[in-house]
Order: C-alpha cells, then structure tokens, then sequence
C-alpha cells in the first residue's frame, strides 16, 4: 500500500501505538497476528514493517522483529493525514451545518457540497445516504436533499440504543482474559489520556478521536456487523458536537477522560462491579452532557 494511503499512514500510526505499549527489546508477533491485531492485510504489515525498520524503530530480519527505541512524537504521520475522504466529510460537513447555522427546511445540494468539501460526488452522496439514516436529512423525490434538525427526543431516543449495544460490549469485555489483546489496547490508552488531561487547554480537541477510539475498541470486539455500523455513524453525532455549544468544551473532556481512566484502573485491579459502576457513572455522565449541551431545533 502506498505510504501516500491515507489508511497506511492511520495503520502505522497504530503500530506505533503498540509498539510504545510492549516496551524496547520486546519482540512483535508473527506477520498474520499484526494483521488481526492491526485490522490490516499482510501486505500492508510488510510495509508498515519495512518503514519501522528503515526509521531504526525495530530491527526487523527474517521472523525476528525485535523493539530498538519507542517511537517519538515526529515517527507519526500528522493526524490530517490519516484522515480518509469520507472522514473528512463527515468533519467539514458537521462544520458546514454549524458555520452556516442552517436552519431545519434547509436545502443541501450535493453540487455545493462538492465544492465545498473538494470531494469527487460520489464520496458526498455515499456520506448523505448513510448520514439520512439518522433521519437528520432526507432526500426529496427528485429534488434536493433536506436538513430535517436534531430534536432532544431523538437525541433520547439514540441515546437509548447506544447505551443498550455499549454495556453488552463492555460486559464481553470484562470476560476477556486479562492478557486479551482487546482489553491490552484498551489499558493501553492510559497513557494517551493522561496526556491530554496534562495539557487539557491545549490537547482537549484531541479528546473526541480518543474517545471514539477508546468505546470503538469494546465494540469492535463484538464483531457485530450491525452495532458496529451503528457506531460509525453515531460517532457523527457524539464526535464531531452536531449543534453543540463549545464554551465549556475542555472542561467536558477533561471530566470524560478522568472517567475513561477510572474504568482502566478498575480493568486493571480486575474488579468487575467497580469497572461496571465506572462505565455506567460515564454513560450517565455523557447522555446528561449531550442534552444539557446541545443547542435544540425546535420539537415542532
């Protein structure tokens, strides 16, 4: 895969992030357990591989990949360039949506948007046919597509279901055994959080990607192809604040990361009911947040 690939440079990223978790001088598994681990073919581990040795991060000969040096802030490629087309759509087009503060009935023409987002069409009308499930935008026959608004009974109402997919996935967790590679990425995001909360005026817009990818971990593991559709698109309203009001924004993840490291720790200690009471306490937490933060359209 091209390192040019916006989904190679987001899986080497990855790699880096397992790396700095087995520590210098531990030795990376075999080629086809990097795929499953890494969610990548083997052809892109090969390369991810070849790139970690020609940066002296590992030495890698034959099935010997031994650690050399964790990896520093300058190995990773910048976030911007990890993001896909289609992720780039959905955060320009959440910040279209709330930079023109457009009102429910608003037209949305997919010509516009291709301009605006410099996407190719197909990429902007795969996003709003997967974005009009929600029921926020609806496309009207033969015409243009229509923003409908985000109402607090249909914020409950997601709510609702996402809660409900999220325990089961968290309880799966909790009977993995502790050496389970899906509880270890999940631990291993300590570090990342306790960054975040160290610099929280400066890194707290780094704290939605690592939310999401702190709840995707869990889910991911269900291996539901339903929930995690669900979660893709989900992640369109709690990650990207569809008409939420930013002013107490670093205050907000500050408290949600301090959460996420409660439950690590009682992940950690293996006690079960207080990682449960953790994680529903967080749940809670965040479905009083998103109702008390989002600016409303109007019920009618």
């Amino acid at each position: 895969m091209s390192r040019n690939n916006s989904m190679y440079k987001e899986a080497f990223n990855r790699s880096l992030d397992y790396i700095s978790m087995l520590g210098v001088k531990a030795k990376l598994p075999a080629e086809v357990e990097l795929s499953e681990n890494w969610g990548i073919s083997r052809t892109t581990v090969r390369a991810v591989l070849h790139h970690l040795d020609e940066t002296d991060v590992i030495r890698w000969s034959g099935r010997s990949k031994i650690i050399l040096r964790k990896p520093k802030k300058a190995d990773y490629f910048a976030q911007a360039e990890t993001i896909s087309s289609s992720a780039k759509v959905e955060t320009r087009f959440m910040e279209y949506i709330l930079g023109g503060d457009l009102k429910p009935g608003a037209i949305l023409r997919e010509s516009e948007l291709v301009r605006e987002f410099d996407v190719s069409t197909s990429v902007v009308r795969e996003f709003l046919i997967r974005f009009s499930r929600f029921g926020l935008i609806e496309k009207e026959p033969n015409r243009h597509w229509v923003l409908r608004g985000f109402t607090r009974n249909f914020a409950i109402e997601l709510f609702d279901v996402r809660e409900m997919f999220e325990f089961r996935a968290f309880r799966h967790l909790l009977t993995l055994d502790p050496s389970h590679d899906t509880r270890a990425r999940l631990v291993g995001l300590e570090t990342a959080h306790r960054a975040i909360i160290a610099d929280i005026d400066g890194q707290y817009l780094n704290f939605p990607r690592l939310d999401e990818q702190f709840h995707h971990i869990m889910i991911n593991e269900l291996d539901n192809r339903f929930i995690v559709d669900f979660f893709e698109l989900v992640s369109v309203i709690f990650h990207y604040h569809y008409r939420w009001n930013k002013k107490d924004e670093p205050e907000r993840n500050l408290h949600a990361a301090h959460q996420h490291l409660d439950i690590i720790a009682a992940i950690q200690a293996g006690d079960n009911d207080q990682a449960l009471t953790a994680f529903q306490t967080h749940l809670n937490d965040a479905r009083a947040t998103l109702l008390n933060s989002v600016i409303w359209d109007s019920e009618n």
